[in-house]
């Protein structure tokens, strides 16, 4: 039994058995097309008709949206989720596609949306069947959120919107959008507000979604281009003007310091089909030769790959004490700090397996030469994403020492 399953409560440990039960059923099995290395890179219709299909089979099995309330499509469960995450880790299945949607736009949803608008979404972005992306960078918006220029002006009963949002992951997909905007010109913060936005079914109608094709060759980033996109009042999150107060909900959730009353992620937790940790670094280090040795032989490398090693213990002690409330010195410290080290730790591993793979770090994809079948170098290039999303690294430390440690704030 493991240490997490030790301490459920009597409905954690039922529904663990459950959870264990079903995925022992009806695991997915070998995949029939390449699966992308997280959500965000999904190409291929083929690969998420595959992977909607999952999740849809895992919500109807209640592993997905345990802990919200049953009448917004949850499974009404106290504190579930993480148990049906890490039971879907330990079955090593697939991760499940709608990412944004359940780790972003439904805790968002549910605390700032009305009623009906609940009842609307969150059952089909739950069950995978709406696709959900979010709009929030803009060229010349991306760090510094609050400059966002896409502006909706009031006629009627609707909002036109007109703007140009960049980086949009899934957009290429999705059904909705969670989108942040300008109402009001004259107030860099008063004058934001917040809306879900149908963008499915409005293109070429006011919406244009524009791949970017990254250095990998995927293009799960996009740019959304509105003009004069039309939307209902009853889609818009909250208060007018209090778009910059919901969107710190969704960037809580997005950088997991979102609040324990509903799950961060709703089953989101993101499992890459290569995963990019020490234990399969050692293993591609033993497969690799350096000088007529196996590269892991090597005392330089074995010193870099062991200070990995001791890298991830850290952070998934970390995540282990931040489940305990009384050591928590402040709310936001260790979600910030996990969120900003995990990524970093991901691209320093990338690294050092290129140099472990040396010349075949060259390999790529479909080369039956390339060791590992070319993951390596996928993953290393896109690791570089995931310490600018959710805020670059650099704005991480800035709100760390701000926030938390009470610093000056930096010039």
């Amino acid at each position: 039994m493991s240490e997490s399953a030790a301490k459920d409560t009597p409905e954690q440990a039922q529904f663990r058995e459950h959870c264990r039960q079903w995925l022992a059923d009806n695991h997915p099995g070998e995949p029939p097309v390449r699966l992308p290395q997280s959500p965000l890179e999904i190409m291929t219709t083929e690969q998420l008709d595959y992977l909607q299909a999952w999740q849809k089979a895992a919500y109807d099995a209640g592993l997905v949206g345990c802990d919200y309330p049953e009448e917004v499509g949850g499974g009404g469960r106290n504190d579930c989720q993480r148990v049906a995450n890490a039971e879907m880790i330990r079955a090593r299945t697939p991760f499940l596609p709608n990412v944004i949607g359940l780790g972003m736009a439904a805790p968002t949803v549910f605390y700032h949306g009305q009623e009906a608008l609940k009842q609307r979404l969150l059952p089909r972005l739950f069950s995978g069947e709406d696709i959900w992306c979010q709009g929030f960078s803009e060229p010349g918006a991306g760090s510094d959120l609050a400059s966002v220029q896409t502006f909706a002006e009031k006629k009627g009963d609707k909002w036109v919107i007109n703007g140009h949002k960049v980086w949009t992951s899934l957009a290429h997909f999705a059904e909705w959008m969670i989108l942040l905007l300008r109402t009001d010109k004259s107030h860099k913060y008063d004058g934001l507000s917040y809306f879900v936005v149908p963008i499915r079914s409005a293109l070429g109608k006011g919406v244009t979604v524009r791949p970017l094709i990254k250095i990998t060759g995927e293009t799960g980033f996009n740019e959304v281009i509105f003009e004069d996109l039309e939307v209902d009042d009853s889609f818009r999150l909250d208060e007018l003007g209090k778009g910059w107060q919901v969107a710190m909900t969704t960037l809580a959730h997005e950088r997991g310091a979102g609040e324990k009353v509903t799950p961060r992620s709703g089953g989101m937790k993101s499992r890459s089909t290569h995963s990019s940790t020490s234990s399969s670094l050692i293993e591609l280090a033993r497969q690799c030769q350096r000088d007529g040795r196996p590269a892991s032989e090597d005392a330089l490398l074995r010193d870099r790959i062991i200070r990995q090693v001791i890298r991830e213990e850290g952070l998934a002690q970390n995540q282990r004490r931040a489940r305990v409330a009384a050591l928590q010195d402040h709310p936001a410290r260790l979600p910030l700090q996990n969120k900003l080290l995990s990524s970093e730790i991901a691209q320093d591993t990338g690294a050092i397996a290129m140099e472990v793979a040396g010349a075949s770090a060259s390999l790529y994809l479909g080369d039956d030469n390339a060791p590992a079948g070319g993951q390596w170098p996928m993953a290393y290039m896109n690791s570089y994403g995931m310490t600018i999303a959710a805020g670059t690294s650099e704005v991480q430390r800035n709100i760390l020492g701000e926030r938390v440690l009470g610093l000056a704030k930096s010039k």
